[in-house]
């Protein structure tokens, strides 16, 4: 059964999600704090989705939780679950390394909806069933069979958001490609976020993969539209 960590210190909110998250097929794994929610994953290698609550009661918070959890698995579908409104949190938890956030109060058909997308992207546990394909665009090399990023030969360590754009722009050299199609693609056609979540993902990569972020040469805005690969 497909495992989901459950992060959330409200004992009511958490009920309410691990129940509506059974009622979908998933077997929940609880956690009340930052400490525990770590000790539930090293304990459950099985997870591949992990709901992080922002406000926590001990001196670990749901940005603290994401940051170590991608410092050792970039594999992990994360979303960060928040009562905040307010731009800079939503934009600090996609850029610690959340694949998606979802705002309270949240209906349990947009939860599970986000859920599902983030599992369908990474698949059941199991290595995608492709050929031995690679993508070469120098100076990088895109593996498709195991999903992962070199630059000059170096890993580049990227999460499973990060690495369905980065092969989206390598599928389409030179195109000009639209926020909408960017979302459509990478986050399914039935996303319920905003399109900042593309913006944000974007700023993300590039500091993993331009020379310079602040003068990006590979992945280049197109004002008004959406980005582009190469000039």
């Amino acid at each position: 059964m497909k495992k989901v960590l459950v992060l959330e210190d409200e004992a009511n909110i958490r009920s309410f999600v691990v129940i509506n998250l059974k009622r979908a097929g998933y077997e929940t794994i609880e956690a009340g704090t930052g400490a525990e929610a770590l000790e539930q994953l090293r304990r459950n290698p099985d997870i591949k989705v992990a709901l992080l609550d922002i406000m926590l009661p001990d001196d670990m918070d749901g940005f603290e939780v994401c940051r170590r959890i991608r410092a050792s698995n970039s594999r992990v579908g994360i979303i960060m679950l928040t009562a905040r409104t307010q731009e800079m949190d939503k934009v600090t938890g996609l850029m610690t390394g959340a694949d998606d956030y979802v705002t309270k109060p949240f209906s349990p058909a947009e939860l599970t909806a986000r859920v599902d997308a983030i599992y369908r992207r990474i698949g059941d546990g199991e290595e995608p069933v492709v050929d031995d394909a690679v993508i070469q665009y120098p100076p990088f090399l895109l593996n498709t069979r195991n999903r992962t990023l070199e630059k000059n030969g170096q890993r580049v360590k990227v999460t499973q958001v990060e690495y369905s754009i980065m092969k989206l722009f390598l599928d389409n050299p030179g195109k000009a490609l639209s926020r909408e199609e960017i979302l459509s693609s990478v986050w399914g056609e039935k996303y319920y976020g905003e399109l900042k979540i593309v913006d944000v993902n974007i700023r993300r990569l590039r500091l993993k993969i331009e020379d310079d972020p602040q003068t990006p040469k590979f992945i280049t805005t197109v004002w008004g539209y959406g980005y582009k690969w190469g000039f």
